[in-house]
């Protein structure tokens, strides 16, 4: 761990840390000084015996987001080990696997499944973290978005609205959270070539191309693109900037 990180000293949650950008995020804020909880229904050992490899402090939690027990039981088990916790990234949601599809061929089921991951799963888990945060009149939050948002991007209707409705909830939290000293901020990553979307047919050559022309800087993203922002939101240095939405693509979106 580093002492003179710049979170050094606090404690994260990171949803979906397992691996992809999740693990990303777990290990960027490792790095800059953290306590770690990798929360996620996969095994996240790897990503805390990394953390661990380098000196830093982790724990996994297997947690279901959309298991409002199970996430209480995540920031229990984050409190009992590190003592509090002033950091939760709400990264889990359903991408790379999703097939692209038109809008009338997203059954009922298929729609409610990614819902419950990916927007009430952020729900659940800011609504556990709370009262630990109001406690220590302290808290950032960082809900991850797309942006997709901000295009209207086609073929995935269901994941797109789900992610429009974390740019809302960020906004409206933010008022509710102020008063107590908790920030809440949105990251909205474009096209990120993590694992799961470089394992997925879906995402090849001309969809991958004409995201990446779109862009000023027209080059593919990794997960280590979205690290310094991600530390920036979590860090003093944002302490007078909340419910806001920053994108990070390389200048496809211009928000």
């Amino acid at each position: 761990m580093d002492s003179a990180g710049r979170v050094s000293g606090r404690v994260a949650i990171v949803t979906g840390a397992a691996q992809g950008i999740g693990a990303q995020y777990a290990t960027a804020l490792a790095a800059e000084g953290a306590s770690v909880v990798v929360a996620d229904v996969l095994d996240g050992q790897s990503v805390v015996a990394a953390i661990t490899a380098s000196g830093g402090a982790a724990l996994y939690v297997k947690t279901d987001v959309t298991s409002a027990d199970s996430v209480t039981k995540m920031v229990e088990e984050a409190v009992k080990r590190f003592g509090r916790v002033d950091i939760l990234v709400n990264n889990a949601a359903l991408f790379g696997n999703l097939s692209l599809k038109p809008f009338e061929q997203i059954g009922s089921d298929e729609w409610d499944r990614l819902m419950a991951v990916n927007v009430r799963g952020s729900f659940e888990c800011v609504k556990a973290v709370a009262p630990v945060m109001r406690k220590n009149k302290y808290g950032k939050i960082v809900n991850i978005a797309s942006g997709t948002v901000f295009k209207g991007t086609p073929m995935m209707l269901h994941y797109v609205t789900s992610k429009g409705a974390i740019v809302a909830m960020t906004r409206a939290l933010s008022r509710e959270l102020g008063d107590d000293g908790i920030r809440i901020n949105t990251l909205a990553p474009g096209l990120v070539m993590s694992a799961s979307v470089l394992n997925n047919p879906a995402w090849k050559e001309a969809i991958v191309h004409n995201n990446t022309v779109s862009r000023a800087i027209k080059r593919e993203a990794t997960p280590q693109d979205m690290s310094g922002t991600l530390i920036y939101l979590c860090s003093v240095d944002s302490d007078f900037v909340t419910g806001q939405v920053v994108v990070v693509d390389g200048g496809s979106v211009t928000h």
